[in-house]
């Protein structure tokens, strides 16, 4: 496991952004899971940001040691230790959950894990709570940028099976699993923010 406490200087340049956006959506006192929590950024910079909600980071393994880095450092108490979780193992170590977030997971996992993703939250969330899906996405097949074009060829070079997806397609694995898409938020620099609510 990485021991070292990790900076992604994308994570500071989008969390204001993104935490104003999650303002308006878990409004009532909830615990959220965040899944993919990376450095940990998102989850010290969430927690502070929304005092009502109890913030639980999570993700595969080799970061978890630096989002509690900044989980300890942050000082807050509404931010529970991070969990390990890989989409694709179950039973998920949670059982329920008010809400998830989760950033940038579409573009770097393979589809399945896409899918195993969808899945694991219909079965943690009940319904009318909320499924945040941030990150870089196309429309009617093609990319919105060439950032985006670039950072799908980056994706496919380093990760198999990875690249952006197509908002449509997203949108209708969703509803296989009984999300329907209320928002989509524009956010800086060519990114998303969908938003789906349990049916």
């Amino acid at each position: 496991m990485n021991s070292q406490q990790l900076f992604s200087q994308a994570c500071e340049n989008n969390k204001t952004a993104i935490s104003d956006v999650l303002r308006t959506i878990f409004i009532a006192p909830s615990l959220v899971l965040e899944i993919g929590s990376g450095s940990g950024q998102h989850a010290a910079h969430m927690a502070a940001m929304l005092p009502h909600v109890c913030w639980q980071p999570s993700d595969m393994g080799e970061t978890l040691s630096s989002v509690e880095m900044y989980r300890q450092k942050s000082g807050l108490s509404n931010i529970n230790a991070p969990l390990q979780l890989d989409v694709m193992n179950t039973p998920w170590p949670l059982e329920k959950a008010d809400g998830v977030f989760a950033a940038n997971i579409a573009h770097i996992a393979p589809w399945q894990a896409v899918e195993a993703m969808f899945s694991g939250i219909g079965e943690l969330l009940d319904a009318d709570n909320y499924f945040c899906l941030y990150g870089p996405f196309n429309y009617d097949g093609q990319f919105t940028s060439d950032g985006n074009a670039n950072l799908d060829a980056w994706a496919k070079s380093i990760y198999p099976g990875s690249g952006i997806r197509e908002c449509e397609k997203v949108v209708q694995l969703a509803a296989d699993y009984s999300f329907s898409l209320t928002e989509d938020h524009e956010m800086p620099a060519n990114n998303r923010l969908l938003q789906f609510i349990k049916q």
